[in-house]
């Protein structure tokens, strides 16, 4: 659960985020909101549901990134998923309740990754002994009687050995072969309908004890025998009872959904025919975001706490047109605004993961310098601009194709380019885009 208040989320948002700061300040009240529902007594808190967020913005604009990273920022579960892949129960497509499913399983892989960060020094540990055992095999007595027991380690083998376990930690021995067991994983996959998820896992239980502990011997260098030595070691240490609970907690108090194309099922009035599936799937989606019991492989799921973010760009329906129901469960209603020519400059250079930085990072790779001069990158942003407001505007996508079709000769190029510096200033990029840009029609098809 994060600690961050609010302007601590912003400001963190800010980071890989350019601008939609009305947008930012709802998702921070709402994950602030999330721990002070955590400091009231039991019977207030089951009481205390979270306000589920409408956002209403053109795409590209960055209202997944902003959910995605809210999440990260709170160490959350969570899912995106796409309003029209799902439709009314007798149509094709897939079961709404599948959204909490992904969800459990999501939750249960993190706090599986996070129990096995906690051991990961003993597992270590664990491995190292076991490949010094293949290393050093332990001499087996010759003498009468109890033919078979190891001796006791002189003092010579445990020399040796701690000379092996140095130069073990050094990688001197990383390409050395041994032999090794691992367990085997038989991967029996049950297919089940939904709401048979419990049968499913006693069905799976069942061929897993039926098969006992299974191991198999491999030979492997230690480089690559480490790794899988480590798994096994973590995962024998991780009680998977006590795992599950708490992912299925998590899930329940911190879980966040992330909805995508809402307004794809709205039923707008002057249209007809398929008005009867997009209403279905909205009265689909409802019982989840009131709050409902989902049965999944892991355990029961309640929906209660679990906080939705619909986006859409409602371009062609509005907000309004989503049932009564499902809109009184979305009381924070934020719009996104456009991107600007200025924005696209900042998003080229500001963030953490700017493109610039990115592309100039894969090409020094091989060798290749590239270096983007102030005016390069407003003119990229002239241009990417220019390009939406002629054509579609597809947000921050589209310097992705701009930049791209920009390097495409360098990049091309670049393994046979070593030590070669690259300066794109506003001369530059007019030379190998400019005619893209004022022919209308190439640049439909290729910016």
């Amino acid at each position: 659960m994060s600690e961050l208040t609010p302007r601590e989320i912003v400001n963190e948002l800010d980071r890989y985020i350019i601008g939609q700061n009305a947008a930012k300040r709802a998702v921070a009240i709402a994950l602030r909101n999330r721990w002070r529902r955590m400091q009231l007594d039991t019977a207030l808190r089951n009481e205390v549901t979270p306000k589920n967020i409408l956002m209403i913005g053109p795409t590209g604009v960055g209202k997944t990134e902003i959910a995605r990273r809210l999440a990260n920022l709170a160490n959350a579960p969570f899912i995106k998923v796409e309003a029209t892949k799902f439709t009314e129960v007798g149509y094709v497509g897939k079961d709404v309740e599948q959204i909490i499913r992904d969800l459990a399983d999501v939750a249960v892989k993190m706090a599986r990754e996070q129990a096995k960060s906690q051991v990961r020094s003993q597992a270590e540990d664990r491995a190292e002994d076991r490949i010094l055992d293949a290393l050093l095999p332990k001499r087996q007595q010759q003498t009468l009687g109890f033919v078979g027991e190891p001796n006791a380690p002189t003092p010579a083998d445990n020399e040796t050995r701690q000379k092996l376990r140095k130069q073990l930690r050094e990688g001197a021995l990383d390409e050395r072969e041994i032999e090794i067991e691992t367990a085997v994983n038989l991967g029996v996959e049950i297919m089940a309908p939904p709401g048979m998820e419990e049968m499913t896992q006693q069905l799976r239980g069942m061929f897993a004890s039926m098969a006992g502990q299974k191991t198999q011997k491999r030979k492997l260098a230690i480089k690559a025998a480490r790794p899988l030595l480590i798994e096994e070691a973590a995962a024998q240490m991780v009680n998977d009872d006590e795992l599950k609970e708490q992912a299925l907690a998590s899930c329940e108090q911190n879980g966040i959904v992330f909805i995508d194309e809402i307004d794809k099922v709205a039923q707008r009035g002057e249209w007809s025919g398929a008005g009867v599936s997009r209403e279905g799937v909205q009265r689909d989606l409802l019982p989840l975001v009131e709050g409902s019991t989902v049965s999944t492989k892991h355990g029961i799921v309640r929906t209660d706490h679990i906080l939705f973010i619909a986006s859409g760009a409602f371009s062609l329906a509005k907000p309004s047109d989503l049932i009564p129901e499902l809109q009184g469960r979305f009381p924070i209603r934020v719009e996104l605004a456009a991107l600007t020519a200025n924005d696209f400059e900042r998003i080229l250079t500001e963030p953490n993961h700017a493109l610039t930085k990115a592309i100039s990072a894969l090409l020094a790779t091989e060798g290749v310098t590239l270096e983007f001069s102030a005016d390069g990158v407003r003119r990229l942003a002239e241009i990417a601009f220019a390009v939406n407001e002629r054509t579609e505007n597809i947000g921050a996508r589209r310097l992705h194709t701009v930049l791209e079709r920009l390097l495409d000769t360098i990049s091309y190029e670049a393994p046979d380019q070593a030590g070669k510096r690259y300066n794109i200033d506003a001369d530059y990029v007019d030379a190998h885009l400019a005619a893209l840009v004022q022919d209308q029609d190439l640049s439909r098809y290729i910016l």
